[in-house]
């Protein structure tokens, strides 16, 4: 008895445990107008200023991409990777983007006008734990990405003075081992300096900044432009003869995707300023298409124009744009490019600066990191200790990494972070929502009976990754429209596309795969079997992409035969996944932009996203998976005790707590029936603690959504 005992109270502590983690915040709290100040953090009086348009966002995106992906990624992937197969690098590492950014896109117009980017939709919809490990992995993007984008500002001025600063610096300061890969590097306190002055301009307002983010991307197109042209002029098709496109073969051309990954992070942060923004709905879909198209021309075009104007091996890793026209021995077009180089960079580093504060403060709000950090400033509407906090770290880093070192840590982080948004677009777009009645789809689905749908006090419902929403406190639903008919084009997203290139074979297909039609609707027994069949994907496409990497890739003889085997049972079982993931319905909820064929779309940028993080360096992973220790460190001592569900719950267990007696706020008429309370119960009042269970008014057991009845815990 002792022992079962024991195993009763081990698996009910693992419950609570779970619950903890997968609780969701409630949509209401989210999508308050800028001005309420009913919802805002603790020491705050205030809320952000709702003003970025359209062309705003675009401009933030654009800027925060173009300025160190062009100016310093394009000629650090082609020198040391992948020679002028860095075009397809970024070719590659921009369909991984655009995958991404559709389901980044639907995510922002799931839950709009908030701050936060993933973190905020993910806390929404899928739970604590997942919501805080992708905003510790964004303050990383954003950490490493402001330092990035100062040390590269940094390597250009010095370039510009033919490397005086640098050798000042070591000449006086000396140099610092083991920092990096172990190279020697100086403490670059220009880089610092650089920092610590974009801080400022970000820590003085959200309008200031993105005029000035306006004006330096204009001085960045017309510097783009010039370059193209003027590049003409000195290309010769040599450089690409002789097996020199691709002189480390496709592994690097790889190789070099998973770095120019890097060069496409601004994008989200669109995302991030759904609380500024003044139409998010439209203005994040948008925003998101356009920066992507915008940067993958401006890399795609710039890329050719630098390895057809020099030779792969003799590219200048620091100013590479710069020094391809001082080769030439046109020194004119080498200041102008410097011009260009000033104002890419700028707005880069501007672009990585401005979205990590508000990830900060919109854990700090939550609770998920130390609540001062949330503390919003009356004069300019920006969060000022967070702007000051992190726009310091990033100094440090700057000071002390170097440029290589830090693209390559940035882009594991962000590859993380995109892959879970798209595992949780393939989990929302299968859950049922809570205006749907899934009491009358029980007998039609699956076989279900009207008791197993209508369940919802179980603890299966009340966590997505055992089933679907099980309280109104975990609706993201609310935020949205929901759908009047039944479009199976609309719902099915991949329908239309599959009709025009099918024809009349379409519903045999369908047939064929067991497709659910358009009058089906998701229950909570269909939410679990994609929830699950999600999740062994994720886990899965890491199992096989490291057995082609490092099994058949690296390896030889028998071993690469067996790892090729296994490979392909491990593609074939995913295969049978996406069709059992095919066989559920999809919710018929509309929204203003949908990713578009779902499953394929997030399961290809979920493929290609695990595929480009196994690729990068075995350092880069440790240092990975340092700062993710550090992040659960945080998130163990301090987040799940102190975050505000946390205190809520709390808040309401005292008060439920508090009832000492099961009838002292019954009405006297009220009488239980006898499946409640047996006749040969004992009539002694129960001396143990009681709750109280509060029935919803669509419930089936009870119609009064005044009654309430305790119950003994």
């Amino acid at each position: 008895m002792a022992s079962w005992l024991g195993r009763l109270s081990l698996g009910d502590a693992w419950y609570h445990m779970s619950s903890r983690l997968l609780r969701t915040k409630p949509v209401g709290a989210m999508a308050h107008d800028a001005n309420d100040l009913t919802d805002m953090a603790e020491g705050s009086a205030v809320g952000l200023a709702k003003v970025l348009t359209t062309v705003d966002l675009v401009s933030l995106g654009v800027g925060s991409c173009v300025g160190t992906g062009m100016y310093v990624v394009a000629g650090l992937v082609a020198k040391a990777m992948a020679g002028p197969g860095v075009i397809l690098s970024f070719i590659i590492a921009a369909v991984a983007s655009v995958l991404s950014g559709v389901c980044y896109a639907e995510f922002g117009v799931r839950v709009p006008k908030t701050t936060g980017s993933a973190y905020t939709y993910s806390y929404v919809t899928v739970g604590e734990f997942v919501a805080f490990f992708i905003g510790w992995n964004l303050i990383l993007e954003y950490l490493i990405g402001t330092a990035a984008g100062a040390s590269a500002l940094s390597s250009m001025f010095d370039s510009l003075a033919n490397h005086s600063i640098s050798n000042y610096m070591i000449t006086h300061l000396g140099t610092l081992r083991g920092l990096g890969k172990g190279e020697d590097t100086y403490p670059d306190l220009l880089a610092l300096f650089i920092a610590l002055l974009v801080t400022v301009i970000i820590a003085l307002g959200v309008r200031n900044s993105v005029g000035f983010n306006n004006v330096l991307n204009v001085v960045n197109l017309v510097v783009w432009v010039f370059m193209i042209i003027a590049g003409l002029f000195f290309i010769t098709a040599r450089n690409w003869e002789g097996g020199r496109f691709l002189p480390y073969g496709w592994s690097g051309v790889m190789q070099g995707a998973a770095t120019c990954f890097y060069a496409f992070i601004g994008f989200d942060i669109i995302a991030t300023t759904g609380e500024e923004a003044k139409n998010p709905n439209t203005s994040i879909p948008y925003a998101i298409t356009a920066s992507l198209v915008t940067c993958l021309t401006a890399y795609v075009s710039v890329s050719v124009i630098l390895t057809l104007m020099v030779p792969y091996n003799l590219i200048d890793g620091s100013a590479p744009l710069m020094e391809m026209f001082a080769d030439h021995g046109f020194v004119w077009g080498k200041y102008v490019v410097a011009m260009g180089s000033i104002a890419g960079l700028t707005v880069s580093l501007l672009g990585s600066l401005f979205p990590m504060p508000r990830v900060i403060y919109a854990m700090a709000r939550d609770g998920l990191l130390f609540r001062f950090l949330s503390h919003v400033s009356a004069l300019t509407h920006t969060p000022a200790v967070a702007c000051v906090v992190s726009g310091t770290l990033a100094a440090i880093l700057a000071l002390l990494v170097s440029l290589r070192d830090l693209i390559e840590m940035m882009s594991i982080g962000t590859l993380l972070a995109y892959t879970l948004v798209s595992v949780c677009i393939l989990l929302l777009r299968y859950q049922p929502d809570e205006q749907t009645d899934t009491h009358q789809y029980g007998d039609d689905v699956d076989g279900l009976k009207h008791q197993d749908v209508g369940a919802s006090d179980t603890k299966d419902d009340q966590m997505l990754i055992d089933g679907a929403d099980g309280d109104g406190s975990s609706s993201y639903h609310t935020g949205g429209n929901q759908g009047e008919g039944d479009d199976s084009q609309f719902h099915t997203g991949h329908a239309s596309l599959l009709k025009r290139l099918l024809g009349g074979h379409y519903y045999t297909l369908r047939m064929r795969l067991g497709m659910p039609d358009a009058s089906a609707r998701p229950t909570p027994t269909t939410g679990r079997t994609v929830t699950r069949c999600t999740l062994l994907l994720f886990l899965m496409s890491f199992l096989l992409w490291s057995t082609i990497i490092f099994g058949v890739e690296q390896g030889s003889g028998v071993g690469a035969a067996f790892s090729g085997i296994t490979a392909a049972l491990m593609a074939g079982s995913m295969a049978k996944l996406m069709i059992t993931i095919l066989q559920q319905p999809e919710s018929p909820r509309r929204l203003p932009y949908m990713a578009p064929c779902v499953p394929f779309v997030p399961a290809a940028a979920i493929l290609v996203n695990t595929y480009l993080m196994l690729k990068l360096s075995p350092l880069t992973w440790i240092r990975f998976t340092i700062w993710c220790i550090i992040g659960l460190l945080i998130y163990t001592c301090y987040g799940i005790w102190n975050s505000t569900l946390e205190l809520n719950a709390r808040e309401q267990q005292a008060h439920a707590s508090s009832y000492q007696r099961y009838d002292d706020h019954l009405d006297d008429t009220f009488s239980p029936d006898d499946d409640l309370y047996p006749q040969d119960q004992d009539d002694r009042p129960y001396q143990g603690r009681w709750t109280t269970r509060v029935f919803n008014a669509n419930s089936d057991e009870i119609k009064d959504p005044q009654v309430r009845i305790m119950t003994p815990i």
